[in-house]
């Protein structure tokens, strides 16, 4: 079987150019080492490949269905669920007070990242409860902890996001569950969710669902939503009034239960009354900012599979080139065929694979070690501005992965010719994987709305200067070394001084309609430009002359003089504040 990702690749970024093991000198990892991040990166690539991929194929075809009520899935699916709990990975990241490792951010994003290749639809079920856990050790009581989450920690227990509704995607001003108090303190909700991941199922003895509604009386669009602990089965073990109206089938992530739920319809009334028992996290009306905490996290995360599966039909694309026969030299007629890695066409493939999967990786790991540094830098100063920074390039980590890291699936099955678009081949799987992570936990058009309508002016535009001054450092560390990489420093620290006059420009035209029309394109070019950046950093981290090394610097060299342009082109057509968008009218199409 083809590598599910590159140890190589994950050992340079973290240990030769993040330097994880200088996070052991803080006292949250001080039990740590080298040894102990090697050795649960080791069991990460073990369980992986021996529990998640073998049935990666099978519950894609196998998907789960409705039957007498109850879902079935593959049993795979709940093997593997099973020897995750049991290996402690949903608390690798946590406290050691909860059953946690207490590892760095940064190296359990690694360690998921073999997880999400291996099967995105299975590692679906425990990183939402990973994530789930930890919005509530955040913002829930001592006691919502210790009855929710310990459970999730041990893999007894898996948990859900409960956002979107029929009628409210991602307008969740527009949400209707309704949320009664309860003379106990508790709350009655009443309500349908939608698109629910992991919504119903029996791989664990209970699911925790996250449920964001409106208590009576409160005030309309989102300062008036507050966010409930709804557990499919009560502390005193009777069942909620939570019900399986329906499974949503699709094209991708198929073993991943889909559902639409149905809270307070009344097939179990607990307590003999109507609606569906639910906790309130937190104070009342802020549910939104709450779930924020998880959907920041969840939406790293989507960048992160999305570079995980573009990932693997990179590392296949290269086993298949390597040993596909297909043509001759140019200029012979006769004589054996050579692989196709050997054409010229097929390697720009390959390299803008590289490219966008590498860049996309360095990218995912470098916000989860900006996490490490908001949770336990060393001085506050420092914690905040690695706050901001990551508030800044959250909406870029979960959509330049989604878009490019899908653009080296669909190479790859150019790569595989007619036989990838057949299912003997996993790149066809890997593509309609992946095709959900420019939409999940938000699309590119929301991501875009908040990177230059949100993140970009605020804090007074500290988190866009933040950036522009790690990248200026890089630049100028680069021009040090002289040759390549101070050629890239000069086309880098342009695009970045481009990227400034950009949003000046977007912003000094005082129509807030005309700056947001922009937003997405934006969006994708502020996306190449933190990429290029991504990419000078790892060629100053790689100056050897062994192959590896070699392939990174011929990596950065094309995406500089390949893909860097492009931004600097759209940088430049957005400068003009085009209103093309907003000129075209909905009865004109």
């Amino acid at each position: 079987m083809t590598e599910l990702l590159s140890r190589r690749d994950l050992d340079f970024l973290l240990f030769d150019w993040l330097d994880v093991v200088s996070l052991c000198d803080r006292p949250r990892f001080a039990d740590h080492s080298r040894a102990t991040f090697t050795d649960v990166l080791d069991l990460s690539a073990q369980l992986a490949a021996e529990q998640f991929a073998p049935h990666y194929r099978q519950s894609d075809a196998a998907e789960p269905v409705l039957e007498d009520g109850r879902v079935r899935m593959h049993p795979g699916v709940r093997a593997a669920i099973d020897a995750f709990g049991k290996a402690g990975l949903i608390g690798a990241g946590m406290d050691h007070e909860v059953g946690g490792f207490q590892l760095p951010a940064v190296v359990t994003s690694a360690c998921f990242a073999w997880f999400q290749a291996a099967n995105a639809g299975t590692a679906a079920y425990p990183f939402l409860t990973v994530a789930n856990a930890n919005l509530l050790r955040a913002h829930g009581t001592a006691e919502q902890v210790e009855t929710f989450v310990s459970p999730m920690v041990e893999g007894r227990w898996l948990g859900t996001m409960c956002l979107s509704e029929p009628q409210a995607g991602s307008s969740l001003a527009d949400i209707t569950t309704r949320a009664d108090p309860e003379p106990d303190g508790a709350y009655r909700l009443t309500g349908t969710k939608m698109w629910i991941s992991g919504g119903e199922h029996d791989l664990t003895e209970n699911i925790v669902h996250l449920v964001l509604a409106r208590i009576a009386g409160a005030p309309g669009g989102v300062r008036g939503i507050s966010l409930f602990i709804v557990p499919k089965v009560l502390p005193a073990g009777e069942h909620n009034d939570v019900v399986l109206a329906g499974l949503n089938h699709k094209m991708g992530y198929r073993g991943t239960v889909n559902t639409v739920l149905n809270f307070g319809e009344g097939a179990h009334r607990p307590g003999g009354r109507a609606g569906a028992v639910g906790y309130l996290v937190g104070e009342p009306h802020r549910g939104l900012d709450y779930m924020f905490h998880m959907m920041n996290e969840a939406r790293i995360g989507v960048g992160a599979g999305a570079t995980a599966l573009g990932y693997r039909a990179h590392l296949a694309s290269v086993d298949y080139a390597r040993s596909r026969p297909q043509g001759r030299p140019r200029g012979s007629r006769s004589g054996p065929q050579v692989p196709i890695i050997e054409h010229a066409d097929v390697r720009r493939m390959l390299l803008a694979q590289k490219s966008y999967v590498e860049g996309a990786l360095a990218l995912v790991l470098y916000c989860a070690r900006l996490v490490d540094e908001v949770n336990t830098g060393p001085d506050e100063r420092r914690r905040a501005d690695a706050q901001l920074l990551l508030d800044l390039l959250t909406p870029i980590a979960k959509s330049w992965p989604s878009q490019w890291c899908l653009t080296a699936c669909d190479l790859a099955i150019q790569i595989h010719g007619g036989y990838g678009y057949t299912r003997d081949y996993d790149v066809e799987q890997l593509y309609r994987d992946n095709r959900l992570n420019p939409i999940h936990e938000g699309t590119h058009g929301i991501q875009g709305l908040d990177l230059l309508g949100r993140k970009v002016p605020g804090a007074g535009g500290r988190s866009l200067r933040l950036l522009l001054e790690a990248i200026g450092c890089t630049a100028t560390a680069a021009r040090s070394r002289g040759g390549e990489p101070a050629e890239h420093a000069e086309h880098l620290q342009a695009a970045a001084d481009l990227l400034a006059v950009t949003v000046a420009d977007l912003y000094a035209v005082g129509d807030i309609d005309v700056t947001l029309a922009n937003s997405t394109l934006f969006l994708e070019a502020a996306g190449h430009v933190v990429v290029a950046w991504m990419w000078l950093e790892q060629s100053l981290a790689a100056p050897g002359q062994e192959a590896f090394h070699a392939g990174k610097r011929t990596a950065a060299r094309y995406f500089f003089r390949y893909e860097l342009p492009k931004a600097q082109q759209q940088l430049g057509f957005l400068r003009t504040c085009d209103t093309t968008t907003l000129d075209m009218q909905p009865g004109w199409f």
